[in-house]
């Protein structure tokens, strides 16, 4: 094949990419968090062939897996939604437009009137969108299925087009940023979902003995904030502990917030990080909230994947350039 033919091939590949995301649009981000599940599940799917599964039957399992937890993970805040939410707007909406604090001599203000507004609008709307979209998120959990099972039952042919169209010099640079991206993926959901079980079952137990009468509906919300960096199920607690203040009740207040703090919020990440961490990729915090926020805000619910994702990948090519001007550096002395 000649350098022209494969230009071409190439510009053509990339207009024919460009018009299937226009119009495959609503489904890309579904088909997105399919390819990046794939990387994480390609380890049991080769467990499974050895253990003398054909690779129809490990893929038809793993796949099967996958979307089992999607359901079960995505279950929890549904019954919550669905539950709870009619308490949760009628909450809000009995809160004053604005709540004055007084704690040891000490008072001050805070106006709740457009929050408010904006917290009973937003849940009312999510009420009433549930049901309507319920559909459509079934359509896009069968492609997700789809999608999933095609790349796990076709490992070798994915692999080889993607290293085709990569010129020989730069195959170890491909190899380079899939390790990342399977170290960053791996921080973003196993080490996140695996806290976020800590946190729940810690929360349980804390919210029950606290008297709360939704210690349940506490738990699983602490859970779902455990996906938030940085800040994460601290704050449910701060609202919680402004609301015993509310009430007149300033040891409570203190109670919740101390024991929920070290229990809820610090507790899981020093337990359970730690143990998974090594096989995450080397990645600060700050550079994590930087890509999950603008990920969030630039793109949606997408970026909260995409953005770490891809300031991994930036972190990952600045280090290979890194090494590589080191290298001439060290040639040129």
């Amino acid at each position: 094949m000649t350098l022209q033919r494969r230009y071409v091939l190439g510009a053509l590949l990339a207009l024919l990419a460009l018009v299937a995301g226009a119009l495959l649009a609503d489904v890309l981000a579904t088909v997105f968090f399919a390819i990046t599940v794939a990387y994480l599940l390609f380890p049991l799917r080769e467990e499974l062939t050895r253990r003398g599964f054909s690779l129809w039957r490990a893929s038809f399992v793993t796949t099967l897996v996958a979307a089992l937890a999607v359901v079960v993970l995505a279950a929890p805040p549904v019954l919550v939604v669905v539950t709870r939410i009619d308490a949760i707007v009628a909450f809000l909406a009995a809160l004053p437009p604005t709540l004055s604090v007084e704690l040891y001599g000490l008072s001050a203000s805070v106006t709740l009137s457009q929050a408010r507004t904006v917290a009973v609008s937003f849940g009312r709307q999510l009420a009433r969108s549930f049901a309507v979209v319920a559909p459509v998120l079934a359509l896009k959990l069968t492609v997700f299925g789809m999608v999933l099972f095609a790349l796990l039952s076709r490992p070798a042919d994915t692999h080889r087009a993607t290293l085709a169209v990569v010129p020989a010099g730069y195959r170890d640079v491909v190899q380079a940023l899939s390790r990342r991206t399977r170290a960053t993926l791996f921080g973003i959901y196993v080490l996140q979902a695996a806290t976020a079980v800590g946190t729940f079952a810690v929360a349980l137990v804390l919210f029950f003995l606290l008297g709360y009468p939704y210690f349940l509906t506490l738990a699983v919300l602490a859970a779902i904030l455990q996906f938030l960096p940085v800040i994460g199920p601290s704050i449910l607690i701060a609202v919680l502990a402004i609301a015993h203040l509310a009430a007149g009740d300033p040891t409570r207040a203190i109670l919740v917030f101390v024991a929920g703090s070290l229990l809820v919020a610090w507790l899981p990440d020093v337990v359970i990080r730690p143990r998974l961490s090594r096989e995450t990729a080397d990645l600060p915090g700050s550079l994590y909230f930087v890509g999950f926020v603008g990920g969030l805000l630039t793109v949606g619910a997408v970026g909260v994947i995409a953005g770490p994702l891809v300031v991994g990948l930036v972190v990952e090519t600045a280090e290979l350039l890194s090494a590589e001007l080191n290298d001439v550096h060290v040639g040129e002395e």
